[in-house]
């Protein structure tokens, strides 16, 4: 049974720091990426960043250079730090893995989802 497990987010001010946490089991065939997706009230699912088995990284264009995603392997898990964090990037924050894909931003393309973990950028 796969599981993607999600951790790490929280309340913060406008500018501050986080970093979200994806533990992957029962992958026993590693997926080609993983991604990082978000979802705010009344909005679609969006696709934040996606890091490829090979390590090759995609990013939103509304990242800007502020998140960065990285795995360890070893620990099987995916990272997100997020800096310089705006009121717009509240939302929902889930994890997924799936099958490589050139729209690595369509939610359609993953196979197992997260839970979820809320962050939440105030003023």
């Amino acid at each position: 049974q796969v599981q993607l497990v999600e951790s790490g987010g929280g309340s913060v001010q406008s500018g501050g720091s986080l970093r979200l946490s994806c533990v992957a089991s029962g992958l026993t065939n590693e997926p080609a990426c993983m991604g990082w997706f978000r979802q705010a009230p009344g909005k679609g699912r969006e696709g934040v960043a996606v890091i490829g088995s090979d390590g090759t990284t995609n990013y939103a264009d509304f990242v800007e250079g502020r998140f960065t995603i990285s795995q360890d392997n070893a620990k099987n898990t995916v990272y997100l730090q997020m800096s310089s964090l705006k009121t717009e990037d509240s939302a929902m924050y889930y994890c997924a893995a799936g099958p490589v894909s050139a729209y690595w931003y369509d939610p359609s393309g993953y196979l197992w989802w997260g839970q979820g973990t809320q962050v939440t950028v105030s003023t």
